[in-house]
């Protein structure tokens, strides 16, 4: 090969590169570092911790999940969507005094209900909802995470319904009614949002 094609081959390539990485290096140009740190949060340092210290690596992640969902706009819960989901939420409780692993379970799939019917991915598409959320829901949206891994874990392991096993279940579900509540509860959670995005404004 020429030494003129080696050069155009090369040109290519690094015209490749850039054009595949510059809608990532505008988002965390836009969203990065303190930024990112503010409005995901404890889910900032949970994503940090899993890709092993790396910063760089997770807001990345974080800044993708912002440019693919955050011009997202939940949908409305009439009054009586919120009376039917409450109602699944109360036959959740009942049902985990004798069947914390089904209890569970059928959290994780009005969880996703939930979030598909305020506007987010399908439920069918866990990895997309969930990283809508945590744009939206970044607070509490790691309750829907526990409380799924625990679901899977049960379908997969059989889990036993006893002992720490028990435990775990309990303290899932306990943190998924957090994330319940943002998306039942439009006024509440519309005021954290205000006061969120007047915090960005005095930072901008």
């Amino acid at each position: 090969m020429s030494t003129g094609m080696i050069v155009l081959t090369v040109i290519v390539a690094v015209v490749i590169i850039a054009a595949a990485t510059a809608p990532i290096l505008r988002g965390r140009g836009r969203y990065g570092g303190p930024r990112l740190k503010r409005r995901f949060g404890p889910e900032y340092e949970r994503t940090v911790a899993l890709y092993d210290g790396d910063t760089t690596a997770a807001e990345r992640e974080l800044a993708e999940r912002v440019e693919r969902h955050g011009d997202l706009r939940e949908r409305p819960l009439d009054p009586s969507g919120r009376e039917h989901y409450a109602a699944r939420w109360t036959a959740v409780q009942e049902h985990f005094v004798q069947s914390p692993r089904q209890a569970v379970a059928e959290a994780d799939r009005l969880l996703a209900d939930l979030a598909a019917a305020r506007g987010y991915p399908d439920g069918g598409r866990y990895d997309e909802q969930f990283a809508a959320l945590s744009v939206h829901h970044a607070d509490h949206v790691d309750g829907y995470r526990q409380v799924h891994r625990v679901a899977r874990a049960g379908a997969r392991d059989g889990l036993t319904e006893a002992g720490s096993g028990t435990e775990e279940m309990r303290t899932a579900l306990v943190g998924a009614r957090a994330l319940f509540d943002d998306l039942t509860h439009p006024s509440r959670e519309h005021g954290r949002h205000r006061a969120t995005h007047a915090s960005h404004s005095k930072g901008s």
